[in-house]
Order: structure tokens, then C-alpha cells, then sequence
């Protein structure tokens, strides 16, 4: 039965199903379950389809949130994916780890007024799990013919993904080199399955490569072929390798064994979840289980962090920030997460050394106060003299963030022009590189970011490339007149 809009006073917000926390975290099965289709249409109903519509502006994508909301509510399921998806390369995707809190359900106006927000995310996830469900999800073949033209895309994450789709379509030839072993990225070995289950990217990806897109998996440009080399064999090259390049930090015993890199401890735990053999995981290095557990950070991969660990079955897991938890910069749906499966949070802490002979045995710590904003308006943190303390730890992960590796240097590409901060400077207009003909997107252009931001500037660039080869290819077609 159809809904009627704007019935956010009378219907309260919900979510699906989730999981009780002591079942959860016994396994890495998603936490929520899917919308009931009655369910789903009463919850689109909600929106108060605003002439502005605030949800639609926060998204990085600009998807035509409202407008489906509607097409849910009224029973048009079909159509709602065809407008889902005719904005984001993923929605699946997106419906499942986009931080909706700070973007889209974070700006609805009836969050706004205390009715509380339209669950968005929810419903996205059920439109495009309908979809695939129903048939709908057609596979990106070319929708004019093929193109003489082909493309490389280094790095099969969010943003490179999204770029083959797009290109696809146009008809181009589209190669995809990755020096992992699946297609997904991130996707795949970056975010734990209780938050995207991996048969949902790979279903993506081989609808990709049933439309025609090449993957070339476990290929290390610099090593297989230098960027020189993928540039003379393609029209028109885009760099999408993302950033993995682990922060650090420099105090006194962190070259003790034991300390891991957060992407090295959940690439670990991911690889043992698609049945891998993962030596560093098989014999306890990178496995929580049975250990207390610090991890250092506020994002939100930290989150992954502390989660992966409580499933692994730790003894004890804690999360040393040294901002309160109103300043944390991850999502405050996954902390409560977190709290709820059981994390200790140690605010306001600062980790100022390591103990231990060998191996870790406690993270030494200093108490922090918030004093006076910084220039981004958030206030610094200030040690707190003489309250220093140990948090006890078998295991420390380091979720610091992520910077850009040295690509000019690894992708032997001395002409490759970089920022101060190592990311590969573009056009903002082009998206085009300092080397003609290559181009840049996600991560490795903006820096750590988010996967919807990734998805759209994957877009972005695939549009860039098409003029750039329309442009080229005219005087060439005039030529021959």
C-alpha cells in the first residue's frame, strides 16, 4: 500500500533489527537486518520533502534523496533504484558504511526540528538489496557501441571502480591494475564484514568484468610496468590507489613487537575471513583472541579496530583518544556500537611511551584536559601534570590515519608533480596530473577521506577522461574529412 509523505509527526523514527551485542560479537555478520518492504515505505513516508532539501546538499554524491524516499513510500521500487543508482556507482555500498550521521541524515531538516532523521542509509541499503534481488542491477555494458579508445586505471578501490563503471558505459576499454589479489580495495580488506559483507562488493565487481572491464590483479605498477609504459599502452591512464601508508608515532619502546599497523591488522583479519592463509593471523601476531587489547585513535577505522578485536575474542579491549568523545572524528553510530559490544573508551589520554622487554605489556599514558581552540575551531588537548598511567596490552593497533606513498617514486614517475603533504597535485578543472594524459582521483588526490567521496570523485575523473579523449579524438576525425 502506497504512503503518504510527510508523516514524520505521527510515525516514529526506526531502524532495522539490530542484533543483540552479545550475538554480534561472537561473529563478523552484519549488526543490522533488512527493512520488512512495509516497514521500509512507513520510515520513506517520514520525509517532509523539503524545497531545499538539506540531505541532498550533504551528500558528496548529490543523490536525489527525497525523490526516492517518495518512490519508496508510493511502492515504486524499481524506479527509486534507477534514481539510486543513477547517482552512486554503489548504493549498496553507501547504504551500509556511509557516515549518514555527519552527511545526509546528520543535515535532515526533522533531525533538525527533534522528530528525528529519516533513516536514510536504511532505506538506500533496502532499494538496491530489492534490486539485486528483483533483477534490476544490469550490468554496465556500453550503451552506444564501443569506443576505439581504452583506459588503465591503477587501483581497484571505490574511486577506480567507480571510474571503470562510468567509462564502461561510454564504451571505452577499461583495464584495471591492482596489486591485491581481489578487486575492492579498501572495500574488501579495509572494513571489517559487520559492516559490509564481502559478497556484496564482489557481486559488483564480477558484474564489472562481465560487462568487460579487465582486471590485472597482483600487478605492481613500478614493478610490472613503470606509468610510462601503461601510458603508452593506453589512451589515457587515471591514478586511484588510495592512501595505506600508516601514520606513526614516534615515542619511546614503539619498536617493541606487538604494535601493528591498524591496515595491517584488519587486512590480516579480512584475508582469514575470505579463507586465506594468513601466516601473521595463524600464529597469533595479528589475532586478538585471548589478549588485552589498546588501540590508539578516534576515526573510524579505529572502530573497525576495537570491533575486529572483541569478535577475535580479546580479554579486554580499550580505545585511548585524546580529544572527549565529543571531538572524536569518527562516527559517534559506531562508537555507541562499540560501547554497546563491549569497548572501554579512555578519553582525553595520550599515549607518551611503551612498556615492556621484547614485546608490549602496557601503553604509558598522560591525562588530558581541552584547552583553547586551534584554528580549525577544535579545542587542543593539554597534558594534565603527574597523571600519567598504564593501560595494560598484549596487543597495540595504531589507528593514527593514513598518508599518500611516494607514487613518483614507486611508479618510477620523476614527472609525476606531488603536494607538500604527498598526494598528487591536479586540475581542478581537468582532473588531469602534471603528466598529460594522467589523471587522479580519491584518496590519493584529497588524502584519507571517505568511500562516498572516493566513489564521486571516481566519477568525476571518468567524465574528465571522456573530454580529454573527445577532445583529442576530433581533430584527428576532422583531419580525415
Amino acid at each position: 500500500m502506497a504512503e503518504k509523505m510527510l508523516k514524520f509527526v505521527q510515525t516514529a523514527q526506526a531502524m532495522p533489527e539490530k542484533r543483540m551485542a552479545a550475538d554480534r560479537a561472537k561473529d563478523f555478520d552484519e549488526i543490522y537486518r533488512e527493512f520488512a518492504a512495509q516497514k521500509a515505505a512507513e520510515q520513506a513516508s517520514r520525509c517532509s520533502q523539503c524545497g531545499v532539501p538539506f540531505c541532498q546538499v550533504h551528500c558528496p554524491l548529490h543523490n536525489n534523496i527525497p525523490d526516492w524516499l517518495r518512490m519508496t513510500a508510493e511502492g515504486r521500487l524499481e524506479e527509486a533504484y534507477e534514481l539510486s543508482q543513477a547517482t552512486n556507482t554503489f548504493p549498496e555500498v553507501c547504504g551500509r558504511i556511509c557516515p549518514q550521521d555527519r552527511l545526509c541524515e546528520g543535515n535532515c531538516v526533522i533531525e533538525q526540528s527533534g522528530h528525528g532523521t529519516v533513516t536514510i542509509g536504511a532505506i538506500e541499503k533496502y532499494i538496491t538489496e530489492t534490486a539485486w534481488a528483483s533483477g534490476w542491477v544490469k550490468s554496465p555494458k556500453p550503451l552506444h557501441g564501443e569506443r576505439p579508445q581504452s583506459i588503465g586505471i591503477v587501483g581497484a578501490g571505490p574511486a577506480g571502480l567507480a571510474a571503470a563503471d562510468k567509462l564502461r558505459r561510454l564504451g571505452y576499454a577499461v583495464h584495471v591494475y591492482d596489486r591485491y589479489d581481489r578487486p575492492g580495495g579498501l572495500l574488501i580488506y579495509g572494513i571489517p564484514n559487520f559492516k559490509l559483507e564481502k559478497d556484496v562488493v564482489e557481486r559488483r565487481s564480477k558484474l564489472l568484468a562481465e560487462a568487460g572491464v579487465q582486471f590485472h590483479m597482483n600487478f605492481e605498477v613500478g614493478r610490472d610496468a613503470t606509468l610510462d609504459e601503461l601510458r603508452k599502452k593506453h589512451d589515457a591512464v587515471l591514478i586511484a590507489t588510495g592512501v595505506y601508508k600508516a601514520r606513526d608515532i614516534q615515542a619511546p619502546g614503539s619498536g617493541l613487537q606487538n604494535i601493528v599497523p591498524a591496515m595491517t591488522y584488519l587486512t590480516a583479519s579480512n584475508k582469514h575471513g575470505l579463507g586465506d592463509t594468513v601466516p601473521e593471523f595463524e600464529n597469533g601476531q595479528l589475532n586478538a583472541q585471548g589478549k588485552k587489547v589498546v588501540v590508539i585513535g578516534g576515526g573510524d577505522t579505529a572502530m573497525d579496530c576495537v570491533r575486529t578485536a572483541v569478535r577475535q575474542g580479546a580479554t579486554a579491549v580499550h580505545c585511548l583518544y585524546r580529544r572527549d568523545k565529543a571531538n572524536m572524528p569518527g562516527s559517534l553510530r559506531e562508537v555507541k556500537n562499540a560501547e554497546e559490544e563491549g569497548v572501554e573508551f579512555v578519553w582525553l589520554s595520550l599515549p607518551k611511551s611503551f612498556r615492556g622487554e621484547g614485546k608490549v605489556t602496557a601503553v604509558h599514558a598522560g591525562r588530558m584536559k581541552l584547552g583553547p581552540a586551534d584554528a580549525s575551531g577544535r579545542q587542543m588537548p593539554v597534558e594534565i601534570e603527574g597523571a600519567d598511567f598504564d593501560q595494560p596490552a598484549d596487543l597495540v593497533i595504531k589507528a593514527l590515519g593514513f598518508d599518500p606513498e611516494d607514487l613518483a617514486q614507486d611508479f618510477k614517475a620523476p614527472h609525476l608533480e606531488v603536494t607538500r603533504w604527498g598526494t598528487v597535485k591536479i586540475s581542478a578543472r581537468s582532473k588531469m596530473t602534471s603528466m598529460p594524459g594522467v589523471f587522479a582521483a580519491g584518496d590519493i588526490v584529497r588524502g584519507a577521506s571517505l568511500v562516498v567521496w572516493a566513489i564521486r570523485d571516481g566519477r568525476d575523473a571518468a567524465a574528465a577522461i571522456h573530454q580529454y579523449i573527445q577532445a583529442k579524438a576530433q581533430p584527428a576525425a576532422q583531419a580525415a574529412e
